[in-house]
Parts: C-alpha cells; structure tokens; sequence
C-alpha cells in the first residue's frame, strides 16, 4: 500500500486519479482548493484510506499543512501526483501580463510551492515518486496557447532537472504529457480566454479559440483511462523520464522531432561556425 498525494483532485484527470488509487487500496490524500466538492464526487466508505485537504497550490503555508497533515495521517508521501493546472486560449500578443502570470502561478509556480513541500518527507525517507502532469503543450506550441504552452514548456524543464537530482536520492521524477481529454477542461472551470481580441489574429489565435469551445466534451482522451495508465507508470521498477498519453499526443510528437531533426541537418554548418576556431 503507498501513499499517494494529488493535486487539483476536485474534478478532471486529478479526481480520476483519486478514485483509481482508492479502488485498488492506496492510501490517498487528495487536496483542492474546494475539499467538499472532493468529497461529493467520491462515493462513501474509504474514510480509512482517504483524507481530504484544502490546498491552494499558490499558498506556500497551506501546502506545509497539506503535507504536515498527510504525515501526520499515513505516515509518509509515496507519490506525489502535481495535477493542478488552468489552461490559457488566445494569441500571444493578446494575453495580457496578469493573464499570463495567473497561468504562471498555478502551472509552474504552485508546482514549486508543492515540490518544496513535498520533497523534504521523501528525502528523508530515502525514496518516492513524483509525478508532474504536464501537457502535449509541453512539447509542441500551437497558435492560440502560447502562454499555456510556456508554463508547460517550464514544467518539462523543471522536471527533467529534478529528476537528475532527485535520482540519487532514491526518488524518481516524471512528466506525464497527455493530450486533450474528455475532462471539463475546456469548460470555463478550467480553461480562461485572454480578454482581448485582435482581428488580425482571427485565422491562428482565434481558430484556437473557437476549436476549444467546439471540442469541449468531445476530446478523444479517456480521463479514466489516462488515471490508470498512471497508476501503472508509479508500479514501474524504472519510471521513464517522460510519458505521453494519447494518439495525437504520439503523432504531434513525433512530427516536431522530426521537424528538429531536420533542422538541425540543414543549419548544422551555421551553428557550428559559431565556435571558436581552435589555435
């Protein structure tokens, strides 16, 4: 039996992830920033594995709590599952600085805030897992989610790094990449469209705008599915640096390293001229 610790469990891939956990016996902390909504999505009977706890992910002191209290509960934190996130639509120049550092705050800076609360109890215990929810959008940009695609581009980032220096210290660290799913996510629960609207932006930017609204609630994505393929990857002996999830998430992908690749044959002259030329 582990203990898992997930946030953002209050709906979409998080809840999902709780409710996988708590069927197959974990013990489960699930934190959001509304801890009844929690409670009414989960059917009744697991108080024994469960604990529910407020947390705000841009809260430092509220995350010291969350964990303090999942310690002081079970004893410990097995997997840390960092799903909380909000999405941003709109062109690049149309996002407006306090819409940007708003996405910021959640994705990047609240995954910090958790981290540090979090890896202090893993280190002392000599192991852990820390899973880190990023997005397709943390591999390839589109027009439209450029600020969002940047918040997950630091999460790559952030967690490729980690793991290098967590490893030694018996704690894996992965980014798991799904693509769009069937989750409220597109809904205005999760998914701001930046205020302003520029004309000239209406076939990239505003294409990216009208795709979210059209495709709420018919992403190919399985959340469900998704939850368990997780719970698989924290089983693993050796969790891979990164997962994608899903069959565009493969093709898209596959299609930017391609593109790399290609680039980097073409320019390959250019960027080495740039050395020094040895004496």
């Amino acid at each position: 039996m582990s203990v898992w610790f997930v946030t953002g469990a209050s709906r979409g891939l998080g809840l999902e992830i709780v409710k996988a956990a708590l069927e197959r016996g974990e013990q489960v902390v699930a934190a959001a920033r509304s801890p009844r909504q929690v409670e009414a999505a989960l059917p009744p009977g697991r108080a024994d594995q469960l604990l529910v706890v407020p947390l705000d992910v841009t809260d430092q002191e509220q995350a010291q709590a969350a964990v303090k209290a999942a310690v002081a509960r079970f004893g410990g934190i097995d997997v840390l599952v960092n799903n909380a996130g909000r999405g941003l639509v709109g062109a690049v120049e149309e996002t407006s600085d306090a819409e940007a550092r708003a996405v910021f705050d959640i994705n990047v800076f609240g995954l910090l805030t958790v981290l540090r609360a979090v890896t202090p109890v893993m280190r002392a215990a000599g192991r852990g897992r820390v899973v880190n929810i990023s997005s397709t959008g943390g591999v390839v940009a589109w027009a439209g989610w450029g600020v969002y695609s940047a918040s997950k581009f630091a999460v790559e980032g952030i967690t490729e790094a980690l793991r290098l220096e967590l490893a030694p210290m018996g704690i894996q660290v992965t980014s798991v990449q799904p693509g769009p799913l069937r989750t409220g996510f597109l809904g205005t629960s999760s998914l701001e469209h930046a205020e302003r609207v520029i004309d000239d932006y209406a076939a990239t930017g505003g294409a990216s705008r009208a795709w979210a609204g059209e495709n709420h609630g018919q992403q190919e994505g399985d959340p469900a599915r998704a939850a368990a393929a997780i719970l698989t990857l924290a089983d693993l002996p050796e969790m891979p640096a990164r997962l994608p999830l899903g069959t565009s998430t493969l093709s898209d992908i596959r299609t930017k390293l391609a593109a790399v690749g290609a680039e980097l044959e073409t320019w390959q002259d250019l960027a080495r001229s740039t050395d020094v030329t040895p004496a």
